[in-house]
């Protein structure tokens, strides 16, 4: 399989970008979210680390890719920008306490007489640091500044039929890793041996489709590290009579299909089993809300009075909007399904419904990365929706 995004593409995002920037009066956004620069262009790389931006200015079709020297190559590559709006600066910038990258983003801001209006930064995002904002706000003295963390994000939340296409190839890949996944949880294995089957399998995909590196690492506590979701592996075997929880996904060209399932080695305890069965009861439920006109709280209202009948509460959210990503991070950081969320869902926003219990030594979550449609949350991978027993 191969998808293609276009010039068409871009020119559509870039000018619903452009309507959001214009509700909220701003003349510039800098894009320093490594998913936001490739929403916008296309470009792709492993250079997040150091200082890079996407500028997009309301005077200008056409955005600026602004990096790395060395990356220069890179959006020449990737992304559909001419020569002309590709701005590098060179390597004594790098990690150096005199002078800063953004120093130099300033400046092609300035020749291009983008510094006299509102220019908005992403000021909660991963990769803009202090340093970089002051060093902005310095370079940038005519300019007034604002907050446009989110901007771009929110207009991602509605997926084309190309991004679809990306996702929905995204879970044939989480599929096959998550067959490995389940496959390699055995006493005679490491929780390391597991997450290098589950890594190779994620990247090699499938015979029509390649696999891209995940934003997050397979997350696999054990044992009594199910109580804690967000741990990753270690060097230990797995053992008998225990609880394994497998979350992972399948990325391809950047979007993701996220999914949890929970692995039992030997004969489980009833409680462990009526937990996993009221799991998929509360996921039914919130899948069945998912619907457009219905709001993110009530996908949450509903999965929450399906475990309340139950005697058991969650007090943590149970699910976010999924696509296109990059470490550290699947989630496209804007609605939530929990209470206060009144975000009205629409046609194609896509989530990862992330619902578990959480005991105090132990845990079940079984989740779905779904896509609201006119009949309710429709799951994009079919994996067994149980607790999953293996004799031993």
């Amino acid at each position: 399989m191969r998808i293609t995004f276009d010039a068409d593409d871009f020119d559509t995002r870039l000018r619903a970008v452009r309507a959001r920037m214009a509700e909220q009066g701003l003349d510039v956004i800098v894009c320093t979210d490594p998913s936001n620069m490739h929403y916008l262009t296309g470009y792709d790389g492993w250079s997040f680390y150091v200082p890079q931006a996407v500028a997009v200015a309301q005077a200008e079709a056409t955005p600026v890719w602004m990096g790395r020297g060395i990356d220069a190559n890179g959006a020449r590559a990737t992304t559909f920008l001419p020569e002309t709006h590709i701005a590098a600066y060179d390597d004594s910038y790098v990690q150096n306490p005199t002078c800063h990258p953004m120093d130099v983003m300033a400046a092609e801001l300035r020749r291009r007489g983008w510094d006299r209006g509102v220019v908005g930064m992403e000021l909660d995002g991963y990769y803009l640091s202090p340093r970089a904002h002051a060093a902005m706000q310095a370079g940038l003295p005519n300019a007034r500044f604002a907050d446009c963390t989110g901007l771009v994000n929110r207009v991602r939340a509605v997926k084309s039929d190309k991004e679809l296409a990306c996702m929905h190839a995204a879970a044939r890949i989480l599929e096959a890793a998550m067959r490995t996944a389940i496959d390699m949880v055995d006493p005679a294995k490491r929780e390391c041996d597991a997450a290098a089957e589950i890594l190779r399998t994620q990247v090699a995909g499938l015979p029509d489709t390649g696999g891209d590196y995940p934003a997050i690492m397979p997350l696999i506590p054990s044992g009594r590290n199910t109580n804690a979701p967000h741990t990753t592996w270690s060097d230990a075997y797995f053992q008998r009579d225990t609880l394994t929880i497998m979350e992972i996904a399948g990325a391809y060209k950047r979007y993701h299909a996220p999914m949890a399932r929970t692995v039992y080695l030997g004969e489980p305890p009833q409680k462990m089993r009526d937990a996993a069965a009221i799991v998929v009861e509360g996921v039914d439920a919130a899948l069945e809300a998912a619907k457009p006109g219905n709001t993110c709280e009530d996908v949450e209202a509903a999965w929450q009075r399906t475990i309340n009948r139950h005697g058991l509460a969650k007090e943590s959210r149970v699910g976010y909007p999924i696509g296109l990503s990059y470490p550290p991070d699947w989630g496209e950081r804007t609605m939530s399904l929990r209470p206060g969320d009144t975000t009205e869902l629409r046609e194609n926003m896509t989530f990862h419904l992330m619902p578990g219990i959480w005991q105090d030594d132990w845990g079940v979550a079984i989740s779905e990365p779904f896509r609201v449609t006119a009949g309710g949350g429709a799951r994009f991978a079919d994996v067994p929706r149980e607790l999953i027993v293996k004799d031993v």
